[in-house]
């Protein structure tokens, strides 16, 4: 009798009570023969080297303790396939990768980082967009008008206080035509969502906010996907990805620009694609398998 394929969803206390897409994951590889669980990153009595993968998925939490996770990180590693593999995470944890990206000629969001000791010049005109360079689901950020430099001070020397890089990038104009998040499975585009904007009021600082309202389904243009592809081309490692999520919105002139990169746990919107949920759960199979 073959022993069966052993893979660790890797999740958070929170992602066992939250995150949608996680047992049609498990169920999809059970279905699949394989022995799937979904394990929190940060229990202490796993031992990950018992597992042919670890995927990681909701491992949400992660921004608090960044060196702990990426301890972590190299320690699954060092002792079984991570999908994403390790130095993408790294690289993708710190929205820093921007510069890289605008350096290699990718279209993103202009952007100031302001590290701790800098001083930052506000914009004097339009909203623009205070939070930390390690984030995810808008934590931490929040939208000002040029009439609030001093609340946008606070909230920088709040970050720095943390010992947290500051971002400072414009308001778009046209986000309320939504944020386009494409989502690519093994290297392939895969399927597409559009959101509402998140940052609604202006001075808000708010964790709790829902960070997918108004989903639909969206059909991304040429100029959508050629975008998408050039920003994954920069991604440090040589394997395709097991999954990647380009989030996009679109500048004045109506042209896509990179909002942000997510390879590390970003919702897949596996619900609302079956079909993709099916295709990820065999290419977690394939990969742990190989």
């Amino acid at each position: 009798m073959s022993v069966p394929i052993r893979v660790a969803a890797a999740t958070s206390a929170l992602g066992l009570r939250l995150d949608a897409d996680l047992p049609p994951l498990v169920a999809a590889l059970r279905s699949r023969g394989v022995d799937a669980e979904a394990v929190s990153w940060d229990r202490a009595d796993v031992d990950w080297s018992t597992y042919d993968a670890v995927v990681i998925r909701s491992t949400w939490g992660y921004c608090e303790r960044p060196a702990s996770y990426l301890a972590w990180v190299d320690a699954v590693e060092a002792v079984t396939r991570l999908d994403n593999p390790a130095a993408p995470v790294r690289w993708d944890t710190d929205k820093r990768y921007l510069r890289e990206l605008c350096a290699r000629g990718v279209p993103v969001v202009p952007t100031r980082f302001v590290a701790p000791g800098e001083r930052a010049t506000l914009p004097e005109r339009g909203h623009f967009v205070i939070k930390p360079a390690v984030s995810s689901g808008a934590r931490d950020s929040a939208r000002y008008a040029p009439e609030h430099h001093d609340a946008a001070a606070r909230h920088i020397a709040a970050l720095h206080a943390g010992g947290e890089t500051a971002m400072v990038q414009p308001y778009l104009s046209r986000i309320d035509e939504g944020e386009r998040a494409l989502v690519f499975l093994g290297g392939m585009f895969s399927h597409a969502m559009r959101k509402g904007p998140v940052l609604t009021e202006v001075g808000v600082l708010d964790n709790d906010r829902h960070p997918h309202p108004g989903l639909a389904r969206h059909t991304p243009t040429t100029a959508e996907l050629d975008l998408a592809a050039a920003a994954l081309s920069v991604v440090p490692g040589a394997c395709p990805l097991l999954y990647a999520r380009v989030d996009v919105a679109l500048a004045d002139d109506g042209s896509p620009v990179l909002m942000e990169l997510e390879l590390v746990e970003p919702n897949l919107f596996l619900a609302d694609n079956p079909a993709a949920l099916h295709h990820l759960a065999e290419l977690i199979r394939t990969r742990a398998g190989g």
